[in-house]
């Protein structure tokens, strides 16, 4: 009778590097604060990613330019505002799915003129424990609960 032959071959599966693009994109974003301890929460509008989410107010940082005048150009262009007086808060990556994103937050100290939304975005002044995490930008979950700290 014949016999049937059976016969393994050895896989051998090497990793092979391959060139990942990924998108990186400088951000900085403004945290003001009132009296009562309330900050400045900004609606996205548009057909913008994540809109109808909230986020604090600023934007990307041209090339060449440097993270201050970044700053004070996007909340005067967002807000309105001029910003005299501001502090580093904290520095934070947030990998999105088509992007990393390096977003430098900074508390802003004083400024002059009301903060209005120029695009015709709403805007909420929240006191950090009230300000529910899902209606967030994901990267601005982590600024919450460092605010409910300080």
């Amino acid at each position: 009778p014949e016999r049937a032959l059976s016969v393994r071959f050895r896989e051998e599966i090497q990793a092979v590097p391959r060139q990942i693009d990924i998108t990186c994109c400088y951000v900085v974003a403004g945290i003001l604060r009132d009296y009562d301890g309330r900050v400045l929460i900004t609606e996205r509008i548009g057909d913008h990613a994540f809109a109808g989410l909230w986020e604090f107010p600023g934007g990307k940082i041209k090339d060449g330019e440097e993270p201050l005048s970044a700053l004070k150009r996007e909340l005067g262009e967002e807000l309105g505002i001029e910003v005299l007086t501001q502090t580093l808060f904290m520095n934070l990556e947030h990998n999105y799915p088509d992007r990393l994103v390096s977003i430098d937050f900074y508390l802003i100290n004083t400024w002059t003129n009301v903060p209005k939304g120029r695009d015709g975005q709403a805007l909420k002044w929240l006191r950090p424990d009230a300000i529910e995490e899902e209606l967030l930008l994901p990267a601005d979950g982590p600024v919450i609960q460092a605010l409910r700290h300080l």
